[in-house]
């Protein structure tokens, strides 16, 4: 069997190979798995609120998304531990993407992880607003699709264009410029809010 020398090596993270497969997903079981989380989750919340106000909730939650997006990748991903365990946790969860950024595989956050993530979120909605919640989640849900979507687009593919382009350059920048900044993928606008924009002149 001869090496695929087109991909780049991809970093072992776990002894265990069971383990090991729960952190890689192919954008076909990324696709497959969140088209029927999706649906799933639009049936709960079918019939729940009037039109206009499932338009609204889901336009929230997509709201929502975006700044959790970037406290998750600025506070969490990017958090300084300085205890070997709390290194090697920080390097699992997000350090090895930058180590290997192009490793298409780990582009995507795998389901293990982000429905552990996501779930909670459900849950809580659903208890403050009943069935309703579930039409927030499903904006929540739909941005967290759409956030891993694009990153994995800004390591995969050219992405030209004024909104496409600026977006791949805005994380690209993240990655090669200075991690300690650019920490939005999808609404660059937080970076601008919280003063965490990386100049995109060229040098």
């Amino acid at each position: 069997m001869t090496e695929d020398r087109s991909r780049p090596p991809q970093i072992r993270l776990f002894r265990s190979d069971w383990m090991e497969r729960l952190t890689v997903v192919s954008p076909r079981g990324f696709a497959l798995t969140w088209s029927a989380v999706l649906l799933f989750v639009s049936f709960e919340g079918w019939g729940s609120t009037s039109v206009a106000a499932a338009i609204g909730f889901i336009a929230l939650g997509l709201s929502c998304w975006t700044l959790f997006e970037y406290v998750m990748h600025r506070f969490i991903f990017h958090l300084k531990l300085r205890s070997d365990w709390g290194r090697r946790l920080i390097f699992v969860m997000h350090g090895n993407h930058h180590v290997a950024p192009e490793d298409q595989c780990r582009n995507i956050m795998p389901p293990a992880v982000s429905m552990a993530i996501l779930a909670p979120f459900w849950a809580v909605f659903v208890l403050l607003l009943g069935a309703a919640g579930s039409v927030l989640f499903l904006g929540f849900a739909i941005g967290y699709v759409g956030y891993d979507s694009v990153h994995y687009a800004c390591h995969q593919f050219p992405m030209r264009g004024p909104v496409l382009g600026r977006l791949r350059r805005h994380h690209i920048h993240h990655h090669h410029a200075k991690q300690e900044g650019n920490y939005a993928i999808t609404a660059i606008l937080w970076d601008w809010v919280f003063g965490t924009m990386i100049s995109l002149k060229r040098r």
